[in-house]
């Protein structure tokens, strides 16, 4: 499959996008996306798989209530007798899908039912075929369908199963003595239907991890400047709240700093706007630096201003990291003629650092964050000011 999206071209680089433009077509993405697909597979599929192994338990059941008007004799207990083991181990198994504390065996879980289903319908079969060769054994491919479509498995696990579940019925015919040329023809039949199967699951994953990679990548893109790469405005509200909530919680303190690029309307006056917005991209640079930890964000809030947001930190440290910003974009020596304040870009930070626990609302340390940026720009600019 043929897989090109132009739109691509104008995205900053991001693991998302990386992937859909190096493509997939073996059906595997770089190690950490690839354990992310599969965590979001487990999520994703959970209904999925619950509606499937009730089905699956309906179904043998139904088929066991059929054995009894085809097959007479000792060979329909021995049937019924695999029948109720593989019930067994579905319902065992059911117990555990349900309880969503274990997600983690959803995958062997899975696996081992419809390995289950496969190899007792195999057994039934051939258990059938020593008393009535005409016995249907058409099941097998109900179950390898499901395998492909309805279990949620990836095409790698899909294909082992089924492909166990086809040598197992081949051996167990063999064992019950069915003449050559039917095990060969209806050995036959089972492998093409799964090489159907098999190509309709690849082109389902092949799509699945398109729309994973596609999602993942609008999320990045919704909640991210575009030109910086660092979070927006919308990311940052959202990101403000929840951490002031968390510190409430945890009497832990909060810092914002917000910085502002000096004189940068007359930079873009005196050098265009396109060596504007690579000065843009070079302080998103110097701020992405500053924010690592996890809880930490650097954001750009629009045009010219910035805002770094640090979780359990003190007011020293605070303005120390501010300060710290401050010096880090004027050691790249951008030249900026037009400035009244030095001979290089620059930019004025302020700062606030507050414990959530002793205010009310976090509009609070924006105020204030905002109130120490102004002074920083009256008093001279390329300052800190806490």
């Amino acid at each position: 499959m043929t897989l090109h999206h132009a739109w691509l071209d104008d995205v900053r680089p991001n693991p998302y996008a990386d992937q859909l433009s190096l493509g997939f077509r073996l059906l595997r993405f770089v190690r950490p996306l690839e354990l992310e697909y599969r965590q979001y597979m487990s999520e994703d599929s959970f209904d999925l798989k619950r509606i499937a192994l009730s089905v699956g338990m309906v179904l043998w059941l139904a088929f066991a209530v059929l054995d009894f008007s085809l097959i007479q004799g000792p060979q329909l207990w021995w049937m019924q007798g695999v029948r109720f083991s593989v019930l067994a181990m579905l319902i065992v198994c059911g117990f555990l899908v349900l309880q969503r504390k274990h997600v983690h065996l959803l995958v062997p879980l899975s696996l081992t039912c419809i390995g289950g289903l496969g190899l007792g319908a195999a057994a039934v079969v051939a258990i059938a075929h020593t008393v009535d060769t005409t016995y249907p054994y058409e099941g097998l491919l109900l179950v390898c369908m499901a395998a492909y479509f309805l279990v949620g498995l990836r095409l790698s696990e899909a294909i082992a199963t089924s492909m166990l579940v086809l040598l197992a019925y081949v051996f167990l015919e063999l064992l019950a003595g069915l003449p050559i040329p039917r095990l060969i023809n209806n050995a036959l039949f089972l492998l093409f239907g799964n090489l159907m199967g098999a190509v309709g699951c690849y082109l389902l994953e092949f799509k699945s991890r398109e729309h994973f990679l596609v999602s993942r990548l609008m999320r990045v893109l919704a909640d991210h400047d575009s030109l910086t790469g660092l979070h927006n405005r919308r990311s940052f509200n959202r990101q403000l709240e929840r951490l002031w909530r968390q510190a409430q919680r945890e009497s832990q303190s909060l810092a914002l700093l917000l910085c502002d690029i000096d004189h940068f309307k007359a930079y873009n006056d005196c050098y265009g706007h396109q060596a504007g917005d690579n000065v843009l991209q070079r302080v998103g640079g110097v701020l992405a630096d500053a924010a690592r930890r996890p809880l930490d964000m650097s954001v750009r809030l629009g045009g010219e201003e910035f805002a770094v947001l640090l979780y359990d930190i003190t007011d020293a440290q605070a303005r120390e990291r501010a300060e710290a910003l401050r010096a880090a974009l004027e050691k790249l020596g951008i030249r900026h003629e037009r400035s009244t304040t030095a001979q290089s870009v620059t930019m004025s930070v302020g700062v606030a650092c507050l414990l959530p626990a002793e205010e009310g609302d976090f509009s609070v340390l924006y105020e204030r964050a905002d109130r120490a940026l102004y002074e920083a720009k009256a008093f001279g600019r390329n300052q800190v000011v806490a």
